[in-house]
């Protein structure tokens, strides 16, 4: 008996084949993939904390380079000494801190409940470095990054990203001539932590002037540029009771 392949039945019940076995197959796509995923996703947080704290292949004043891939965790665990998780002026450490998700972490702070805040320790050269996650909100869409300080809370470098910011001016956030502004800034204004501002007509272009807490800003970025500033403030009101003790060591 031919089906008749007019019928609306017959368009219902082929679409809805379709939908169920595309649907099976890329659920089962997805599953086999996450594994893959994940380590990806795990890998690029770790490059992005090695850049921050100046562990990296760059070379000149060119492109940002990464450690490599195949060889990122075991710089990882070479240059990261702890990870901990923040409550306060206390710290405890916690197993994979880095991996903790701060949108989820800053909702949860914004619907009054407890947050885990990660920080990690790393040190390179003898020196100690403070790394702190950031999160915030730019023109478009979501930007985020990692501050690396000293014991003087002296900037000792920085990674920034964004979801969505305009190609060619406020997605120059990722960029070298901007995060490399930053080193040598210092987030203190005396006793208060001021953070730093990405600033137009700062009257420093070359950004010699390392004790006015801040950078030039992006051409065309407004927006994007007062979302940085934003994000490290932020960061620094939730993270500073724990700095103080840092300062008081």
């Amino acid at each position: 008996m031919a089906i008749n392949t007019e019928k609306n039945s017959y368009t219902v019940i082929f679409a809805v084949v379709m939908v169920v076995v595309v649907g099976s197959l890329l659920a089962f796509l997805a599953s086999g993939l996450k594994p893959k995923v994940d380590e990806n996703q795990r890998f690029e947080k770790q490059q992005n904390i090695l850049y921050a704290m100046g562990v990296n292949d760059n070379e000149g004043e060119g492109s940002v380079s990464f450690v490599p891939t195949s060889d990122v965790e075991s710089e990882f665990s070479k240059y990261i000494k702890e990870q901990l998780v923040i409550e306060g002026s206390e710290a405890k450490e916690k197993q994979d801190a880095y991996l903790i998700d701060m949108k989820k972490q800053l909702s949860t702070i914004k619907s009054g409940g407890n947050a885990e805040l990660p920080l990690l320790i790393g040190e390179k050269d003898g020196k100690e470095y403070y790394i702190i996650p950031l999160y915030g909100k730019g023109l478009w869409d979501a930007i985020w990054g990692f501050m690396s300080v000293d014991e003087n809370m002296v900037v000792q470098g920085v990674f920034f990203d964004h979801k969505g910011e305009t190609p060619g001016l406020g997605a120059n956030i990722n960029q070298r001539f901007f995060m490399d502004d930053f080193e040598g800034e210092s987030i203190m204004d005396g006793n208060r932590y001021a953070g730093i501002a990405v600033a137009k007509g700062n009257n420093d272009p070359l950004n010699q002037n390392k004790d006015d807490n801040e950078v030039d800003a992006l051409a065309g970025a407004t927006i994007t540029g007062d979302g940085v500033s934003a994000m490290i403030k932020d960061a620094l009101k939730l993270y500073k009771p724990y700095l103080e003790t840092v300062r008081k060591k």
